[in-house]
């Protein structure tokens, strides 16, 4: 049994041990976002650092535990926080908060992010449905060995961001009075911020947002089955678009900004989606 099997056995143990919950939908709230966690009611919440080789998160805005409680009417298990490549952790580690959401017997997930905006079509503060991505941070958490039980060796990639729950969202996001834009997320490793020159670049080869995150969490929730669903919070322009410098501050600042909006879009998503 390899040792990727073994530590997710050890988590779900100790979570287990706190509670019986079996969540119907998975939640990783991205920079600045993390305050839906504050929403789950009856939350059992576990901190990162509880859980043996779980990675924690470094970025400020990443309150690094787990909740598990309901929110819109259903079960969930939320990571209130997430880690990154550029932390120094190793691709299939990045993992491992999706496959264990597969564990606890979550089929559904919900994958939040900040992004800079490339398109002209997106402004700071607009919420973008991600409708595919461009993988350009050089790694992938499938590669080494495969274990048979979380997934196949070559997992199709054509509907990674399912296209039932992007439809269904549009339709929801509509009757709530909430703009949705849709778009290609593509992600560069960070931490520092992308250059004009990449920017245009990305722009070149089809990308609408840019960020440094989700990919590696929609490619393992596509290897164990799970359906995904993304959504950027459009932070800010990208490099060369705005003249504006880049910040983190400015991140959190304009996720604060769309909390309300994005806060009542994915409360409906999470009571609607089928």
């Amino acid at each position: 049994m390899s040792s990727t099997i073994d530590q997710l056995d050890i988590c779900l143990r100790i979570i287990q041990e706190r509670t019986d919950l079996v969540p119907e939908i998975g939640l990783v709230l991205g920079s600045g976002l993390g305050f839906l966690a504050e929403r789950v009611d009856s939350p059992t919440i576990i901190g990162y650092g509880e859980m043996p080789g779980f990675p924690v998160s470094t970025v400020e805005g990443h309150a690094s535990r787990l909740v598990l409680g309901q929110l819109g009417g259903r079960n969930v298990v939320v990571m209130q926080g997430r880690f990154h490549y550029y932390e120094g952790y190793p691709m299939e580690r990045i993992a491992i908060g999706i496959r264990l959401f597969a564990r606890l017997g979550a089929k559904m997930v919900f994958i939040t992010n900040a992004a800079g905006g490339i398109s002209q079509e997106l402004k700071p503060g607009d919420l973008m449905l991600i409708s595919d991505h461009l993988n350009l941070m050089g790694d992938n958490p499938l590669i080494g060995h495969n274990p048979e039980n979380l997934g196949p060796r070559f997992p199709d990639m054509s509907n990674a961001y399912n296209s039932d729950l992007r439809e269904q969202a549009k339709q929801i996001a509509k009757s709530e009075g909430i703009e949705l834009k849709e778009g290609v997320y593509s992600a560069m490793t960070g931490p520092s911020y992308e250059t004009p020159a990449e920017i245009r670049m990305l722009k070149t080869i089809g990308a609408d947002a840019i960020g440094m995150s989700t990919i590696p969490e929609a490619i393992a929730a596509n290897h164990v089955g799970m359906r995904v669903l993304g959504i950027s919070c459009i932070s800010n322009l990208a490099a060369g678009i705005s003249d504006k410098p880049l910040s983190h501050a400015e991140v959190k600042e304009t996720a604060n900004k769309a909390k309300d909006k994005f806060t009542r879009l994915l409360l409906a998503l999470i009571g609607q989606l089928r």
